[in-house]
Formats: structure tokens, C-alpha cells, sequence
């Protein structure tokens, strides 16, 4: 039994949900159909990503990932269907496949798209409840369409590294609206190598100068720093919602700053 999971732009109250799983579970009704999210915002391509890089790890090999965020191609544009560390993705040429992080892909196809009694406007969930389908029977991946190299692969928004300081990005809000930003501990630690430092959220008007084990290890109501569970360091409020009060997106700046432990800067704010 093959795992088909579900993320896109649709919300879940919509009828293209409905209409995608029905059109999974009459052509594949052994699949297991997960979703993992379909409140992406409409035709972010780098949020959709960063929950699929961070959700398809947990699912069993073999799974079969069907992203459908900004997933209508341009005309000659393709939709695509991957093999990368033992998992399918099946998305639109979008750059979708470079953010997902980690290696390349060790195979890509473009999938074939010619089908007769099919509506325009939904292409890509017959294109894509077909593939997946057919992965799900076992069909080798180059039998849906031929091999390809060329195709858009963006990369994943990077922090800028000095010496005595981190510049990263908020990369995603959470259902907590929770800051989540593309500083990773291990970047932190390897930079930082056990200095005292502050963490300026937006500007130095907010300041954070330590990293929490836990939320709780703060009283309500207070700013935090914390890696969470995928290692990125998150802004977070305490019982609270920090990306509304400190009106953080995903366009926000967070920066580390670094210090000798007999440098520290002292009143700075």
C-alpha cells in the first residue's frame, strides 16, 4: 500500500480537495491519501516547499508526494515527476524541485500531459492523480513521460555569514504565528563557537539574548528564541502571537550578533 500525500494552494474547504481525492481513491483505492496542507497561500511556491521539505522525511520510502501549488504551467511549460531520496514528487516546473533542498533528484521525467475529455483549467490534478496512481501500481517513473535535465531549480534563501554575525530571513509563520527563520543551529553553533550574542528581530528595538530549551522556560507574554523541531531558529511569544505583534513576514530580517566575552556591547537598543 503506497502513501499519496496532498499539499496545495486550494484551502481544504474547497471542492478541488474533494475532487482530487475522489479522482485518487477510484483510480487507486488501495493508496493511503495524507494530507499534509492545503492553506499554502495562493502561488507561493517557497512556502509550499518549506512544508513538504519538512514534512516528507517522517513518511515511510516509496511515498508519493503531489504538490499542487502554483502547479498550472505556462505555455510549453511541464509538470514534472521526481525520484529523491527514495520519495516521488510530482509538481510544475516551478523551481519547486531545487527548494526542496538536500542533493538533486536522482531522476526526473516530464510527465506526459496530452489528455483528451479533460477540463484545461484542472490539467494538473488529472496530470497528477494519474502519475501518482500509476507510481502507486508500481510503474516505473520513466514509463509516465520522458527524462529530462532541464528544468527551473531555485534554491532555498540562504543568511548571509560574518565573522561576528548571522543575517537570515523569516522564512515561515506558523498556525502559532511563530517566526520561523533560515538560521540553523548548526550554522549558529559553527559561527557563534559558544560566544555571548543578541538576536535583533526587525531592528534593535527587540532584542533576545538567549536560546530557550523550551517556551515554557519563559513567562507569558515574553519574546523567545528557540530551536525547533527541524533545527531552525524561531521567534516565538510566549503564549502569544509574536509574528502579529512584532508584524513579522516572511520578508523580515532576524540578525546574530556575536561578541568576545569581553566586548559585549552594553545598552544597545
Amino acid at each position: 500500500m503506497h502513501i499519496i500525500t496532498l499539499t496545495s494552494d486550494w484551502i481544504d474547504n474547497d471542492y478541488y480537495v474533494a475532487s482530487l481525492k475522489g479522482k485518487l481513491l477510484s483510480n487507486c483505492p488501495d493508496a493511503r491519501i495524507v494530507d499534509i496542507n492545503h492553506r499554502i497561500k495562493p502561488f507561493n511556491t517557497a512556502e509550499a516547499a518549506f512544508v513538504v521539505r519538512n514534512s516528507y522525511p517522517s513518511f515511510p520510502p516509496d511515498s508519493i508526494h503531489i504538490i499542487a501549488v502554483n502547479s498550472e504551467p505556462e505555455p510549453g511549460g511541464q509538470l514534472l515527476g521526481a525520484r529523491k531520496d527514495n520519495h516521488y514528487f510530482l509538481c510544475a516546473d516551478n523551481g519547486m524541485l531545487g527548494l526542496l533542498g538536500g542533493d538533486k533528484p536522482e531522476q526526473v521525467v516530464r510527465l506526459n500531459t496530452v489528455r483528451e475529455q479533460e477540463p484545461a483549467s484542472f490539467l494538473t490534478m488529472s496530470v497528477f492523480a494519474e502519475a501518482a496512481c500509476a507510481l502507486a501500481r508500481d510503474i516505473p517513473l520513466a514509463k509516465l513521460g520522458g527524462e529530462t535535465s532541464t528544468y527551473s531549480s531555485q534554491t532555498p534563501l540562504r543568511p548571509t555569514i560574518e565573522d561576528h554575525s548571522i543575517t537570515g530571513s523569516v522564512i515561515h509563520i506558523d498556525s502559532y504565528e511563530n517566526a520561523i527563520t533560515n538560521i540553523s543551529r548548526e550554522l549558529f553553533e559553527r559561527i557563534g563557537n559558544g560566544r555571548p550574542f543578541e538576536i535583533y528581530v526587525q531592528s534593535k528595538h527587540y532584542k533576545i539574548n538567549r536560546i530557550n530549551r523550551n517556551y515554557n522556560e519563559t513567562v507569558p507574554g515574553e519574546l523567545l528564541a528557540i530551536f525547533n523541531t527541524v533545527d531552525l531558529l524561531e521567534i516565538a511569544l510566549r503564549n502569544g502571537n509574536a509574528a502579529r505583534l512584532l508584524k513579522l513576514n516572511t520578508s523580515s530580517t532576524i540578525r546574530v550578533e556575536f561578541y568576545e566575552h569581553s566586548s559585549r556591547s552594553e545598552g544597545s537598543g
